[in-house]
């Protein structure tokens, strides 16, 4: 019995910890971001457009829907929502979901550091 217990509360423990890592590490996230993605758009209070849009609130938010960025007619007429799973999509290669998107990025193919990308983008969707 003492077995089935210990068992089960590892099956349970084992769980919680993948749910954990399925949703990113928001830290790494910030590296990350800073690294690869804060050059040309940026987050936070006092985020605005500049060579890049401002990534604010961006999860379930129309693709070239800020005021305060000039999309190219691709991105603005693509139809997009950014999902969670959308923007997965496109971080690991833009070109794929926005074809004639503006942006020069060639993507990330790891996908834990871009579940940490989007760890830390959704804490900024209240801003």
């Amino acid at each position: 019995m003492k077995y089935a217990a210990l068992l089960t509360f590892a099956l349970i423990l084992g769980s919680s910890c993948n749910l954990q890592a399925a949703t990113g590490d928001a830290e790494a996230g910030a590296r990350l971001f800073s690294k690869t993605c804060g050059g040309c758009h940026s987050v936070g209070t006092n985020a605005r457009g500049g060579f890049g849009p401002q990534l604010n609130g961006i999860i379930d938010r129309a693709a070239g829907a800020t005021t305060d960025y000039q999309y190219s007619d691709a991105m603005k007429n693509s139809g997009v929502v950014w999902t969670r799973e959308k923007l997965a999509a496109y971080i690991e290669n833009p070109k794929k979901v926005v074809s004639g998107t503006r942006m020069i990025f060639w993507g990330i193919s790891d996908q834990e550091k871009i579940e940490n990308l989007l760890a830390y983008l959704e804490t900024f969707q209240a801003q």
